[in-house]
């Protein structure tokens, strides 16, 4: 049992609750047998005037029907007692299980999501973990239980009479050998959940992309790599079924042979006088009764070796190394440097030998070419990745150091695509801080400029904003997102792109917003137009993931070199623009 544990990587109150259920399973299935021993009794009681020549003893016969009433009256109250153990148990099991990959997925970082897709995700919080559920509520239990209560009747049988049961049994080396020969086969297992998962990312990828599909005609295109995937999925399920039912059939035919041996043996043995009538009687009724656990454990063998693919996925999850450091840690500046920092998407440099300070309680701009190292940067002074070579420094403090969750603390983040949730505007903006109170949002909300069109919505701060906020604007998303970060009031302020796809009349509005947000705060923008960040305290230029030039807007100017090209571009694109318009 302590295999299935390390195996299944089960808490210790889920290992207990399995160990229950597995207990209770036992006591389920050795109560059924109950009945079947009153059924040899009564009609031993009934056949004995026939053997001996006495009489039939009523009382007595009485007493075993009450007896067989009584057992299946404690059978049902053994069984409630097996589904109360192994359901709730697995089922408690398995929300742990959830929870801490959850837990554990948001404290890993972003490079693990580069390499898993989020349907492989899904599949495993969702799919595996009823794997798993299903493997702690209906195989274990059952197979276990089964396999205990089966050595249990064979010993006892063996005692009554070694022939017959060893007669009865014969047959059982061969039927679990081709079920253990399914345990070859799980390659094909693998297959079949890969083929799975292939299709949950054509699913997914599918319906995200719905709008591009309906709108460029996609819909035959698009459709052909899902029903490809569903094909495949279909190939693989229908071979992995019929090769691992072939066997466990197999098997069970080969087990039923032992009723015939049962028949041959103990006929022989009656006809020779070695065995008694009586004693040939409960062999048959038995050889009915017995092969139903053992029928159980051959087909549950091979759904639990199937589990186990899941199960290694799950566990290669749950092994995965989340970023570490002190969870109390306290930063007494803010001043942010890079030094010597490199960085690389798996073999691609984007960032290579960036020495930078970001002085506290100013603002820093970051442009360059789309591609030059920009956002990257911006992630690595967060902690959501960690850099490759050299170190990024918070009040002199290394941020290796320092939890990822506690850093985040001392930040806000405002970027251009802005995820709301599916709740109230009011639920939206307390994201930023979870017990501010109700006023504190309001000034938060008139800070960001988003007030007043909020009080304009049909419930006003209690109106739901729909999925990822579809029944605002852009500009509006944008400025609660201003909210949750003013309310936040982290020392450290993230600006990623926040106005590069709005109207001007938005710009405007958020623009404002944003001059209230980065007040005597440590700030990084990120922008690719210039001409609003060129009266900020420093700009630093990069290309190429490297840092080329910084200084004041105006020097750069005055220097001309790539920033004052990108600036010339970009001015001289705005007339061509206004011109032709």
């Amino acid at each position: 049992m302590f295999g299935i544990k390390k195996l299944l990587r089960l808490s210790d109150e889920g290992y207990e609750g399995l160990k229950r259920g597995v207990f209770a399973a036992v006591l389920s299935n050795l109560c059924m047998f109950l009945p079947f021993g009153v059924a040899v009794m009564v009609i031993t009681l009934l056949l004995r005037p026939l053997t001996d020549g006495g009489t039939l003893n009523a009382s007595e016969l009485w007493i075993w029907l009450g007896a067989g009433v009584a057992a299946a009256i404690l059978y049902f109250f053994v069984y409630r007692n097996e589904y109360r153990k192994t359901y709730t148990a697995a089922y408690s099991e398995t929300e742990k299980i959830r929870v801490e990959v959850a837990e554990k997925l948001r404290r890993l970082p972003l490079s693990f999501f580069n390499r898993k897709d989020l349907s492989e995700l899904t599949t495993n919080i969702m799919g595996d973990c009823a794997s798993i559920e299903h493997t702690m509520s209906h195989v274990l239990p059952n197979l276990i239980g089964g396999g205990v209560t089966v050595t249990f009747v064979s010993v006892l049988l063996a005692f009554y009479d070694w022939r017959m049961a060893l007669a009865l049994f014969a047959a059982l080396p061969v039927a679990f050998g081709l079920i253990f020969a399914t345990k070859k086969l799980m390659s094909i297992g693998d297959r079949h959940v890969q083929a799975k998962l292939n299709v949950a990312e054509q699913m997914q990828e599918y319906l995200e992309g719905i709008k591009v599909v309906k709108a460029f005609g996609l819909a035959g295109e698009k459709s052909e790599a899902l029903k490809n995937a569903l094909s495949v999925m279909l190939k693989e399920a229908v071979t992995f079924e019929a090769i691992a039912g072939a066997f466990v059939t197999l098997a069970m035919m080969v087990l039923q042979v032992g009723i015939g041996l049962v028949t041959l043996v103990g006929v022989t043995l009656l006809t020779g006088g070695t065995l008694s009538p009586i004693a040939f009687l409960t062999f048959l009724i038995i050889s009915v009764k017995i092969y139903s656990p053992i029928i159980v454990i051959l087909t549950l063998l091979p759904e639990f070796f199937y589990t186990l693919v899941s199960t290694r996925r799950m566990q290669a999850l749950r092994e995965e190394k989340p970023m570490t450091g002190d969870e109390n840690a306290e930063l007494t500046g803010f001043t942010v440097e890079l030094k010597n920092v490199s960085f690389a998407y798996n073999d691609a440099d984007v960032v290579r030998d960036v020495s930078l300070t970001i002085p506290q309680s100013s603002v820093t701009a970051l442009v360059g070419p789309s591609g030059s190292g920009k956002t990257t940067i911006s992630r690595l002074i967060a902690r959501v990745w960690d850099a490759r070579e050299g170190e990024i420094l918070i009040g002199g403090r290394n941020i290796r150091e320092i939890d990822p969750e506690r850093l985040m603390s001392y930040m806000s983040f405002v970027f251009q695509d802005v995820v709301l949730f599916n709740d109230t505007v009011m639920n939206n903006i307390r994201v930023g801080k979870k017990d501010a109170a109700d006023e504190e949002i309001y000034a938060a909300a008139r800070l960001a400029r988003c007030d007043g069109f909020i009080r304009e919505m049909p419930d006003g701060y209690e109106t739901v904003v729909g999925e990822n906020g579809s029944t605002l604007s852009g500009g509006e998303r944008q400025r609660i997102s201003i909210a949750r970060a003013l309310l936040k009031n982290a020392p450290i302020v993230l600006l990623d792109e926040a106005t590069a796809s709005l109207d001007p009349e938005n710009e405007t509005q958020i623009q404002a917003a944003i001059s209230e947000l980065v007040k005597g705060r440590t700030v990084v923008v990120i922008a690719h137009r210039l001409r609003t960040v060129i009266g900020a305290d420093k700009i630093a230029v990069l290309e190429g993931g490297r840092l080329v030039e910084e200084g004041t807007g105006e020097a750069l100017l005055a220097a001309g070199g790539l920033f004052a090209r990108l600036y010339k571009i970009q001015r001289e694109s705005l007339g061509w623009a206004i011109g032709k318009h």
